[in-house]
């Protein structure tokens, strides 16, 4: 979430770095680009990690308690399952909003049209 902010924070400066650098003398390099690349890459791996530990926790916890739930009470082993499979979806729904925002982030970013590599 840091590495979006700070690309959406600094994409002017990048605009405005290729424009000076368009201009610089020859024999200089210009990274502007290679930057703003690396820091979108560097943004959606970190979206889809955390979001990904974030519901792998989740499920882990859901599964916890319903197997505690169940040895505790199994007679109640249908409604338990249910409950759980219900949570799960919604745990697992966080992992899918990260997936998509990684997504976007590597294939419909308007920075790096912007930039010239999209």
């Amino acid at each position: 979430m840091l590495a979006m902010v700070l690309v959406i924070v600094f994409g002017p400066q990048v605009m405005a770095a290729s424009e000076v650098a368009a201009a610089a003398p020859a024999g200089v390099v210009d990274y502007t680009k290679a930057i703003v690349l690396g820091c979108t890459l560097l943004g959606a791996g970190i979206a889809i990690g955390v979001g990904a530990v974030g519901a792998g926790l989740g499920l882990g916890q859901a599964t916890s308690g319903a197997a505690n739930a169940v040895g505790r009470n199994p007679e109640a082993q249908g409604k338990v399952l249910l409950t759980m499979m219900v949570g799960m979806a919604m745990t697992e729904s966080v992992a899918i909003y990260a997936l998509v925002i990684s997504l976007v982030m590597l294939f419909a970013n308007p920075i790096l049209r912007m930039a010239g590599l999209g």
